[in-house]
């Protein structure tokens, strides 16, 4: 399909492009930047004029529920709701049932995910068998099945020298290994920040110090191998002050931050808002401004959505009880946005956060319109607000703690490897 997008502002982070420009699709490629190829008859036209035209959004943590959990969603209603936020590529972490350990299943996943003909699904593996932290999985053939790196998600390894042997062999083929810093005895039980909301509402707390010594763990290994490791959903000042120090000291790491703990803290629980249940826990204000100037600075390398989807069931009961997780797929660009008004941020830089620097974290070819890349691409118009409800969400699990909120950032279109994956 030859499509010709007119007049829209061009915005190419990777490229450094700022500009109203017109852009030539043929063949799943962008073949023209402002000037047609030889012969190019459209066969739709997209009037741009006053729209963003950007690379298609690429998300490194997006819980699709599938296989094993489809009760709370399935991959076609989550790859739906990734097109609907502009999302054209993602990375899935292994916690599925059964777990992603074994290539056949990656396999099945990712032919599931093609034949859908929406975003780009890209798994983690499993980094031990069943994510108990006891025996490695063979990454080798994970990597040649499809994975573009290794996670436990949310399980700890309790064993360091298990995460020490990960590490080494990680580092030894070139593997990334995606960790989340939670020393679990610390966090074991807890729903929520060590500050003054939850001890007035009686909650079991994750301390702080349960992501800083995970962290420390993290890094001296990283120092110890060499390995390439990137730390997930960063939620604390203390955290955000170690990475700093960290890359200043050359570690080959990186990491992200949840567009949740962009806007949200500990207040935002309210009177038990369970949708206010998230992995790691909301904080403290000074840790979420922290987390702000940390991504402004590129001290946290890019924004994720943590996309997890759960049934209505799950957050219909105490907070302490609830199961943890925001949706977020359709959120990831207006709440960056947010975060970019807000910290007087250029858009150039804050759609890098969501585009180019994750595709280059991932290993993927995406998140930039180059000449003869991969047409994926996201319009947008960041001027129209719209309510977040759950009849606007097209995720099958309509739990956010931004319910009824109004934000500015609507996807007009997106178009996965040169065809028209959604249009509002």
């Amino acid at each position: 399909m030859n499509i010709l997008i007119k007049q829209g502002r061009l915005i190419d982070p990777r490229h450094r492009v700022d500009a109203v420009q017109d852009l030539y699709v043929s063949n799943g490629k962008v073949v023209g930047i402002d000037h047609a190829p030889d012969d190019f008859m459209p066969d739709e036209v997209i009037n741009a004029s006053g729209l963003i035209v950007c690379p298609g959004l690429v998300d490194v943590s997006a819980r699709l529920r599938e296989p094993g959990n489809e009760y709370k969603a399935s991959l076609k209603s989550e790859l739906h709701a990734a097109v609907a936020g502009g999302v054209t590529s993602l990375a899935c972490p292994p916690d599925t049932d059964p777990v992603l350990d074994e290539s056949g299943l990656v396999e099945m996943l990712r032919h599931r995910a093609k034949q859908l003909h929406l975003s780009n699904v890209h798994p983690l593996g499993a980094l031990t068998r069943q994510l108990a932290g006891k025996q490695l999985t063979e990454m080798s053939e994970l990597t040649d099945a499809g994975c573009v790196g290794f996670s436990q998600a949310d399980e700890p390894i309790m064993d360091t020298l298990v995460l020490w042997r990960a590490l080494q062999y990680a580092a030894t083929f070139g593997f990334t290994v995606w960790l989340r810093p939670q020393e679990p005895y610390l966090a074991q039980g807890g729903v929520a920040h060590d500050g003054e909301v939850a001890a007035r509402l009686g909650l079991k707390t994750i301390p702080v110090a349960a992501e800083t010594l995970a962290l420390a763990t993290i890094l001296h290994i990283v120092r110890e191998t060499g390995a390439k490791v990137h730390l997930c959903r960063l939620s604390s000042a203390e955290g955000v002050a170690m990475v700093r120090e960290a890359k200043q000291q050359g570690l080959h790491i990186s990491s992200d931050v949840s567009a949740h703990h962009l806007h949200l803290t500990e207040h935002d629980i309210g009177f038990f808002d369970a949708n206010c249940h998230l992995r790691p826990p909301l904080r403290s204000q000074r840790d979420r401004d922290a987390l702000r100037q940390g991504l402004a600075d590129g001290t946290i390398d890019l924004v994720c959505s943590d996309h997890a989807p759960v049934d209505d069931d799950a957050k219909l009961v105490p907070f302490g009880e609830a199961e943890a997780g925001a949706t977020g797929l359709e959120l990831l660009l207006p709440l960056t946005l947010k975060w970019a008004e807000e910290q007087k941020v250029a858009l150039v830089e804050a759609l890098a956060r969501i585009t180019s620097t994750p595709a280059s974290i991932l290993g993927i070819a995406k998140g930039h319109l180059g000449l003869n890349a991969a047409a994926d691409i996201c319009i947008f118009d960041p001027a129209q607000y719209w309510k977040v409800t759950a009849a606007n969400l097209r995720s099958q699990g309509k739990n956010t703690p931004l319910n009824g909120l109004e934000l500015a950032g609507k996807v007009r279109y997106t178009i996965v490897n040169g065809g028209i994956a959604y249009r509002s």
